[in-house]
C-alpha cells in the first residue's frame, strides 16, 4: 500500500493543497519550523486519527485566525496498491469523523489494517526517559498493530478500570456514602479476565520483541546484552489468586480512591545482562546518544515485529532521525532499517541527504508550510 497523495485543509501551518507522494521514498527538506514535521503529522493523523505530538486535536488547527470556520481542519490521503482508495479524517464543529472510501468508519481501529504506519520522532525519547505509562503505551501499540483481539481486550479492560476507579474515587472523596464493595465484587471478575489476557500476550510479545531488539542494539552500538524486561503488577497468575489479591487490597484501593494494581501498573525496563547481574535499568547509566539510539531501535524492532507477524511491511515516517548521529552510526542504522512499503524522511538543508537518495526518490522543499 502506497500513499499516493496527501491533502490538508487548515492543518497546522501547511498550505491547503494536495501533494503527490506516489513513490517509495519521499524526502522533505527544510529549516526547523517550516512544516516538515507537520507534514508527517498529517500523514500519521490519517493513519491513527490522532497525533504523535499532542493529545489535543484543537492544537492541530491552523491558528492564524480565531474565526469559528477556522476551527475545522482535515487531512486526507489517497492510496495505491490497496483495497481502499482514500482515508479522510476531519474535525468539524468540534466533532472528529473518519471516512474510508467515503463511508464512515465504525471504529478507528479499522485504520490499523488500511494504513499501518510507524513514526520515528523526537517524542520517542519518552519511551526511554519518560514515565512508565509511556513504555506501556509503546508496547501496547506494538501489539495492537498486528493483534486486533489484543486491542479489543485492552479497551474492555480500560472500560472496566475506568468504572472501578470512578467508584473508588467517589467513595474516597466522600461524594457517596454507599459501600462500593458489592459493585466491586461484580466488576473485579471482568477486570481480572481481561487483565490476565493482556498480561499473557504482553509477556510473550516482549520476549519475542526483546530477541529482535537486543541483536539490533548490539549491531549498531556494539553494546551487548540490552533487552526489555516485563514485570507484572499481578504476581499471581490464576484468576482465583488474582481475585483474592484484589479482595485483600480492597481497603487500600478504597482509601486511595483508585485501583493500585493491575496491567495498568505493569512495568517495562531496559536492562543490560539482566540474566547474569539481575535487573538494572540501563537507561540510568546510558549516555544521551545511547538513549537516542535506544528509542530509534525500539521503533525499528516494532516495524520488524509487525512485518514478521503480518507478512506486510509498514509505512515509515522518520523525522530527523539521522540528525544527532555521527557518520558511522548513521551508516549502521541505515543498514538495519526495517523493510518498508514507503518511507518519508525529513532533513535540514545542510544535511548530506543527497548521499541517501535513490534514483526515484522524490525530494520536496518545505518553507512556510509550502511543499514544492
Amino acid at each position: 500500500m502506497f500513499i499516493s497523495s496527501l491533502r490538508t485543509t487548515a492543518f497546522r501551518n501547511l498550505a491547503d493543497a494536495e501533494v503527490f507522494t506516489g513513490v517509495k521514498e519521499v524526502f522533505l527538506i527544510g529549516e526547523n519550523g517550516q512544516g516538515k514535521t507537520n507534514f508527517l503529522e498529517a500523514l500519521y493523523f490519517c493513519a491513527y486519527a490522532s497525533s504523535f505530538r499532542t493529545v489535543r486535536d484543537s492544537e492541530l488547527v491552523r491558528n492564524s485566525t480565531t474565526k469559528s470556520s477556522e476551527k475545522d481542519f482535515s487531512a486526507a490521503v489517497k492510496l495505491a496498491q490497496s483495497d481502499h482508495d482514500e482515508i479522510l479524517v476531519k474535525h468539524e464543529k468540534g466533532k472528529k469523523s473518519i471516512l474510508i472510501n467515503g463511508k464512515p468508519a465504525e471504529d478507528r481501529k479499522e485504520l490499523l489494517s488500511v494504513a499501518p504506519t510507524i513514526v520515528f520522532c523526537h517524542e520517542d525519547m519518552e519511551f526511554v526517559n519518560g514515565a512508565p505509562e509511556r513504555r506501556r503505551w509503546f508496547f501496547d501499540q506494538t501489539l495492537s498493530l498486528y493483534d486486533p483481539v489484543y486491542l479489543d481486550d485492552f479497551r474492555r479492560y480500560r472500560r472496566v478500570l475506568k468504572t472501578r476507579n470512578s467508584l473508588l474515587r467517589d467513595f474516597a472523596q466522600r461524594k457517596t456514602t454507599d459501600n462500593p464493595e458489592p459493585v466491586l465484587e461484580a466488576l473485579d471478575p471482568q477486570l481480572v479476565m481481561y487483565g490476565l489476557k493482556l498480561m499473557e500476550k504482553r509477556e510473550a510479545a516482549v520476549r519475542d520483541f526483546s530477541g529482535v531488539f537486543s541483536t539490533l542494539y548490539e549491531e549498531v552500538s556494539g553494546i551487548s546484552g540490552i533487552s526489555a524486561q516485563y514485570t507484572q503488577s499481578w504476581k499471581n497468575q490464576t484468576e482465583s489468586e488474582v481475585l483474592s489479591h484484589l479482595q485483600q487490597r480492597r481497603t487500600a484501593d478504597m482509601a486511595a480512591g483508585l485501583s493500585l494494581s493491575g496491567p495498568h501498573r505493569d512495568r517495562y525496563v531496559f536492562t543490560q545482562n539482566a540474566q547474569t547481574y539481575g535487573e538494572t535499568d540501563f537507561t540510568i547509566k546510558a549516555s544521551t546518544g545511547q538513549k537516542r539510539l535506544l528509542a530509534l531501535l525500539l521503533r525499528t524492532a516494532q516495524a520488524r515485529r509487525y512485518s514478521a507477524m503480518t507478512g506486510e511491511n509498514p509505512i515509515l515516517l522518520l523525522d530527523d532521525v539521522l540528525l544527532e548521529m555521527d557518520g558511522e552510526k548513521r551508516r549502521r542504522f541505515l543498514s538495519v532499517m526495517p523493510a518498508y512499503k514507503q518511507a518519508f524522511f525529513t532533513f535540514l538543508p545542510d544535511e548530506p541527504y543527497e548521499r541517501y537518495r535513490k534514483d526515484d526518490t522524490l525530494v520536496y522543499t518545505v518553507k512556510d508550510g509550502q511543499v514544492t
